[in-house]
């Protein structure tokens, strides 16, 4: 029985589970909204608005945190800087997710994961450079 354990195990082992939310999270941060299998960005949310509460303190022990959670100085320093300022004023509730059909391979339902209030600049790399081509073609 699986009394007062929390958490999806998603067919992965403890370590890539953590790697994984930790890759999923720190592409969140990034970009400021992904697309990923339901299930997958539903873990990912309570993983993900941990952080950005633990950003919100702003004290070192707290980056420590985030830090030893992520393990990436450039998110953790957007967490920190800018996404903890942005949502200092909210008591929670940092993300949204949007379902999105289903992919075409294997049927899995998909989700976009994204933060409330985002930054609508903050763009994949390959979008980025996708306008970058189009601006000098012309």
């Amino acid at each position: 029985m699986r009394h007062q354990l929390s958490g999806r195990k998603l067919n992965r082992t403890t370590p890539h589970r953590k790697a994984l939310l930790s890759n999923l999270t720190m592409s969140l941060v990034k970009y400021e909204q992904i697309q990923t299998t339901l299930p997958k960005a539903k873990e990912l949310r309570s993983y993900a608005e941990r952080l950005v509460t633990l950003a919100r303190r702003g004290d070192l022990h707290a980056y420590r945190q985030i830090l030893s959670k992520v393990g990436d100085k450039e998110t953790t320093q957007k967490l920190v800087d800018v996404l903890a300022k942005r949502y200092e004023k909210r008591p929670g509730g940092y993300t949204r997710i949007l379902k999105n059909g289903f992919r075409h391979g294997d049927n899995a339902p998909m989700a976009v994961i994204e933060f409330v209030d985002r930054d609508l600049t903050a763009k994949p790399a390959k979008k980025v450079k996708e306008e970058a081509e189009e601006a000098t073609a012309e």
